[in-house]
């Protein structure tokens, strides 16, 4: 088990988060997360409820709750520690949160038109469109009164619509059929493909897992490992002990 907090201090990555420290008010949530991701990975982040997972990503983000108060971040040598959520945002961050914001009263390209109003603009419509079909046909109907899946495909798809080189998604299969859930692997590893880099959160740890190729998994808001994901899909002392599976 690899639990070394200085990993990404003493090796340069593409994206790199450091000694992260983070406050829900009083409660002490993130205890200091460092990892280092490179360009194109995709990097499960993993632990129990409580763990400090969605906690991690809205810091990183630069989200004001919870609130940072120690650490670095740093994107294509970029410090985002440094920035405001609007600036982490112009940077390359892309957060897809659980509840995946969808506007109410915009039709699904008025959304992601509304993502590409300022700069810097990512993938245009047609291409967006090529990568979900189904959104292409829904185009005109309003986003919230789509399907589940079809929802979070809007929301990964708002993503891109801006220029983003890290995808940030909290929880993106939860309430999912297993055959969207297929869809929207699918769709990551073409984004993967892309050159994107890609940190899940997602509670179904066995499927993260095979997608990821490395895996972080947290327990009390601290890094209780840091390697491979087949690492962890073979260590079932491992799953047991901080992912109850």
């Amino acid at each position: 088990m690899n639990t070394n907090s200085n990993h990404a201090a003493n090796a340069p990555a593409y994206f790199s988060v450091w000694d992260l420290h983070a406050y829900y008010g009083e409660s002490y949530i993130v205890q200091g997360v460092s990892f280092n991701v490179h360009e194109g990975e995709i990097l499960a982040l993993l632990g129990r409820n409580g763990a400090g997972k969605t906690s991690t990503l809205r810091a990183i983000a630069r989200l004001d709750d919870p609130a940072l108060t120690h650490g670095e971040i740093w994107l294509d040598h970029q410090p985002l520690h440094k920035m405001k959520s609007y600036e982490a945002a112009a940077s390359g961050m892309g957060l897809v949160p659980e509840d995946r914001r969808i506007i109410a009263g915009l039709t699904v390209e008025e959304n992601l038109q509304l993502a590409q109003i300022a700069e810097p603009v990512g993938w245009s419509l047609d291409r967006l469109y090529d990568l979900f079909p189904r959104l292409r046909e829904r185009r005109k109907q309003e986003g919230v009164t789509l399907s589940g899946g079809e929802q979070q495909m809007l929301a990964i798809a708002r993503a891109l619509a801006r220029d983003i080189k890290v995808l940030l998604l909290d929880e993106p299969y939860e309430g999912l059929a297993p055959v969207i859930v297929d869809e929207i692997e699918k769709t990551l590893n073409i984004i993967k493909a892309q050159g994107i880099t890609t940190v899940i959160v997602e509670q179904n740890a066995v499927r993260a897992l095979k997608l990821a190729d490395r895996a972080v998994i947290l327990d009390t808001g601290g890094v209780v490992f840091d390697g491979t994901a087949k690492e962890v899909l073979d260590n079932a002392e491992l799953r047991a002990e901080y992912l109850a599976i």
